[in-house]
């Protein structure tokens, strides 16, 4: 469900932001007139507009030397105790959040000296520190949005005294920031300030990205979607791999249940729990621009993916009764006589999807294995081919074996059927539309290595294969909600 703002006819956010160096900038909304109960007149004296003063803190980049997010002993920053003084590359900066959205920081070097602290200002915040927003005098933060140049928000968390927000989820690496803060002072009238700072690139240039699959297009309800990396994240990362897997999106109308699998150590597969809904319309987006994943390594841009779903074909194949049922979104539109696979060479059973069709193939007997010279050799042309698997399985026609299909099998494992029902198959499905094959006697179609044999893993078995599930997190399938904080009451 879209998360609702909730508005105030007392602010408003006009600032544009910019950013110098890893300096905080603070911009104004031009043109707003103070509210008359937001100015305090004091006797003898010019008005006082309302005010509070924010502290706002984060972690430097490191030098070239490796200085920053260290302390004096060399301890990393991660005690949470962010304090000038107690981390060299914590910097704090006060801002003045005022009712009419006008802000300034205030210059209190808290890095040593004076030089000191200019030489720090001109780095970057660090995309693996903490973003940390704290009032330094009374009053409350009510409302804190972080976003980045993409219009993506960044998650946070409000103390429960609201005096305090972190973020909750890392910084992107390169990457521009804007703050809008709204607070009330101890008199409870609301202030707020926009402003805007920059993270540092990744340490080395060559960020993790991703290519998804299948491409645009209309598939069956089968299809799977992949995902390959640009490099491997191993099996024993799992930090890393959980935050790969929460960075890849996949959402769909109407929605479903599904996750991420991992195949090995450089390619996920997602699939839904049971089969896409027909005329469903799919999209996958990579948000791991920039996104940390440990040791100093980031993601990088990745192209979206959308497709959608046709029709719901299943064609089911029973070898013991030779005949294959095909069904258009549960109704059935035509039943087959078919052979498959005879002794020594069955026909595998279980679920694949349709890979490709190839109006003409050239079949031979030493492509799986069988000599030149022995009965079993083949060397045929064949019409109307729909391949399920890489190695060689498909469903053609076989005119040669007209008077076996519908009463036994004699193939070499792959489906055999007239050359007029061939071509209706042939151009009836689609990319991964579904074909299941039972009764056969042969070994089962391999999840991974041979084609789409995905929906043989049950369900049980595909979420274990999920980091997220392994450290005890839903699979996220649903776009990011907006972080908005507001009052506890």
């Amino acid at each position: 469900m879209p998360h609702k703002r909730r508005t105030r006819p007392t602010k408003a956010w006009g600032a544009v932001a910019a950013v110098t160096g890893a300096m905080l900038v603070v911009a104004a909304a031009p043109g707003r007139v103070p509210d008359a109960d937001a100015i305090e007149r004091t006797p003898g004296g010019p008005p006082r507009e309302a005010a509070v003063t924010l502290l706002v803190g984060r972690m430097l980049d490191r030098d070239a030397e490796g200085h920053g997010r260290h302390d004096g002993a060399g301890g990393r920053c991660a005690t949470r105790m962010f304090r000038p003084g107690l981390c060299s590359a914590w910097q704090e900066q006060r801002v003045r959040a005022t009712a009419r959205g006008v802000g300034s920081v205030l210059k209190e070097p808290s890095l040593g000296d004076a030089a000191g602290a200019a030489r720090e200002e001109e780095r970057p915040t660090d995309a693996d520190g903490p973003l940390q927003i704290t009032l330094g005098e009374p009053g409350r933060l009510t409302d804190v949005t972080v976003r980045d140049a993409h219009g993506r928000h960044l998650s946070g968390e409000l103390a429960a005294h609201s005096e305090r927000w972190l973020n909750t989820e890392p910084l992107r690496a390169g990457e521009t920031y804007t703050v809008q803060v709204g607070a009330q002072d101890a008199a409870g009238t609301p202030v707020g300030v926009t402003m805007a700072f920059r993270t540092a690139p990744p340490a080395d240039g060559g960020r993790l990205t991703v290519e998804f699959g299948p491409g645009p297009g209309t598939y069956g309800a089968g299809e799977i979607v992949t995902a390959a990396l640009s490099r491997p994240v191993p099996a024993d990362d799992l930090p890393a791999r959980a935050r790969l897997e929460q960075a890849l999106q996949v959402t769909s109308e109407p929605h479903v249940e599904g996750a991420w699998h991992w195949v090995d150590d450089s390619t996920l597969h997602f699939r839904p729990r049971t089969y896409w809904p027909a005329h469903t319309v799919v999209r996958v987006r990579s948000g791991l621009d920039g996104v940390e994943l440990g040791d100093g390594d980031y993601g990088g841009p990745s192209e979206d993916l959308q497709f959608t779903i046709g029709d719901r074909i299943e064609a089911v194949t029973d070898s013991a009764a030779h005949l294959m049922t095909v069904r258009r979104n549960g109704r059935v539109i035509r039943t087959i006589p078919v052979t498959t696979g005879k002794a020594g060479f069955r026909t595998r059973s279980g679920i694949k999807v349709v890979l490709r069709k190839e109006p003409k193939v050239r079949m031979r007997g030493d492509s799986v294995g069988i000599k030149r010279g022995t009965k079993e050799f083949y060397d045929l042309p064949v019409l109307y081919a729909t391949r399920v698997t890489w190695s060689g399985e498909y469903i053609h026609a076989a005119p040669w074996s007209v008077e076996a299909q519908g009463e036994e099998n004699v193939s070499h494992g792959c489906t055999g059927m007239s050359t007029e029902d061939a071509a209706w198959f042939f151009h009836t499905v689609r990319e991964g539309d579904i074909v299941e094959v039972v009764n056969s006697g042969g070994a089962r179609m391999d999840p991974f290595t041979n084609g789409f044999g995905d929906w043989n893993v049950d369900w049980r078995s595909w979420l274990a294969g999920s980091a997220l599930t392994a450290v005890d997190a839903a699979p996220e399938t649903s776009p990011a909600v907006p972080s908005r904080l507001h009052p506890i009451t």
